[in-house]
């Protein structure tokens, strides 16, 4: 079962259900999707609706943080829920342990050595962990191990 029909089936089932937030997420979602397939004209593969997914995780994250400072903590807690049932649809993300040590690993294969090699270091490890991490919480690693 692709990742597509993965989302549909759990739209209906939270369409059954009931569930609002759940319903609303992968509505959301499913539109998302359906706009990046017709801008490409063509099936999306699973790298790219996990992409799709990650990004819709981003901006969920930054919301939460504009609603926090607003002082709208109901806000917040709906999109916290929004990312868990993202999260759903991605690889087990790494922790920042794992992040650093994969870091680690990269900067040694590439002998990168100051923060100059930031980009070589985040090219290939986005590549390398795509879909498990956010960009943001690797490039501060990778920020920190290079300074």
């Amino acid at each position: 079962m692709s990742f597509n029909d993965r989302i549909g089936e759990d739209l209906k089932k939270a369409i059954k259900d009931r569930d609002q937030v759940r319903t609303s997420c992968l509505r959301m979602l499913k539109a998302s999707l359906k706009n990046k397939q017709i801008e490409k004209g063509r099936e999306l593969t699973d790298e790219e609706i996990q992409a799709i997914i990650s990004s819709l995780v981003r901006k969920n994250k930054e919301a939460i943080t504009e609603f926090r400072d607003g002082d709208r903590e109901d806000l917040a807690l709906k999109e916290e829920e929004e990312v868990k049932i993202f999260y759903e649809y991605l690889p087990q993300q790494l922790n920042q342990e794992e992040i650093e040590k994969t870091l680690r690993e990269i900067i040694s294969e590439l002998s990168a050595t100051a923060p100059k090699d930031l980009g070589k270091v985040m090219k290939v490890a986005m590549a390398r962990m795509a879909g498990q991490a956010q960009g943001k919480e690797v490039n501060e690693i990778a920020r920190k191990i290079l300074s």
